[in-house]
């Protein structure tokens, strides 16, 4: 799952013990106060050391230490907390399985059947029309695929009958927000308000930042002129959940599938005395409304894939379903 990587500062630790229960502590403590989502992940970090600190001696080889260390951070169920070494990296467990498991797209239905063998590519997005040209449906697999305003406008041309547009976003891991901003240049605005964002600033848990407020780029002319319905999933994660939040701020766009991956706060980098690599999130993102979204931002239209049709029959029951509410707006 993606990361900012523009957005990371890389902390070092200072000369000192390189033991394991040294290694421990250091990553706990750097965790306490550089983290910045125990409100929403509902975690007691202290108990969380109670638990895991009887379990690290410093007669331990580093397999073990890891195991420990890894466990200790995936207890934060974020996809943006990660422990690396070099023979090994962590990942959340919850938030690993909730990508694959929770899926809604079969890729090969959409591949075969709604791209079909005729679909065209455009900077970083796959499209095509449907339902006889009176739908554009874009695919966009990864914002760490370019895409440029100018590409985006080139793609809406392409589909001057279209009475609606189609964005895929499902099992987008995230990437750049500059294609956040890129993208919403399909839409319409006078530069709504999209969302605050707040930076860790202090040692204690509610230490944070002035909020800082982004807008909407203003969209004049060159937008798509119908309803747009973004696809979403429990694969979205990091840029993915942001472009979902912002499209929440724009009248004639709506967000069908699940609830996102969530993964709105930007990490950044440590080193442990041992030279292992730890990343954290350091910043918390709020809706106009000042709601946290940080664990899933909700579809404004609840649907969940039919496996069975989409495996027997190569039918995306989602993608139907935003055909058929597009054809009836």
């Amino acid at each position: 799952m993606a990361c900012f990587a523009s957005c990371e500062r890389v902390l070092m630790p200072s000369e000192g013990d390189a033991s394991p229960t040294a290694v421990f502590d250091y990553l706990w403590q750097q965790t306490d106060r550089q983290y910045s989502m125990f409100d929403v992940k509902g975690v007691d970090w202290q108990a969380v050391y109670d638990t895991l600190r009887p379990k690290v001696s410093d007669t331990m080889n580093d397999d073990s230490l890891f195991a420990v260390c890894a466990a200790m951070l995936s207890t934060l169920h974020d996809g943006h907390v990660n422990l690396y070494s070099n023979y090994d990296l962590s990942h959340s467990d919850s938030i690993y399985r909730r990508f694959y498991a929770e899926s809604q797209i079969d890729i090969n239905a959409v591949v075969l059947n709604y791209l079909g063998a005729g679909y065209h590519t455009t900077g970083g997005v796959a499209h095509q029309g449907l339902d006889g040209g009176k739908v554009a449906y874009l695919r966009y697999s990864s914002f760490s695929n370019s895409i440029t305003a100018d590409q985006l406008k080139h793609i809406i041309a392409s589909y001057p009958d279209a009475k609606g547009m189609i964005v895929d976003i499902r099992g987008n891991g995230g990437g750049a927000i500059s294609n956040i901003h890129n993208f919403l240049s399909v839409f319409p605005s006078k530069g709504q308000l999209l969302y605050r964002s707040q930076i860790k600033s202090g040692p204690g848990h509610d230490d944070f930042s002035s909020l800082a407020e982004s807008y909407a780029p203003v969209v004049e002319d060159g937008y798509f002129d119908g309803p747009v319905v973004v696809l979403v999933d429990r694969g979205c994660f990091s840029a993915a959940s942001m472009f979902a939040v912002c499209c929440q701020t724009y009248q004639e766009v709506v967000l069908m599938g699940d609830t996102t991956g969530g993964g709105l706060g930007l990490p950044t980098m440590g080193v442990l005395p041992n030279g292992w690599r730890y990343r954290l999130s350091i910043t918390r993102l709020l809706t106009p409304e000042g709601k946290n979204y940080e664990n899933g931002v909700p579809p404004d239209i609840r649907l969940t894939l039919d496996r069975e049709a989409a495996l027997s029959q190569g039918r995306d029951n989602i993608i139907d379903s935003a055909c058929a509410w597009i054809a009836g707006r």
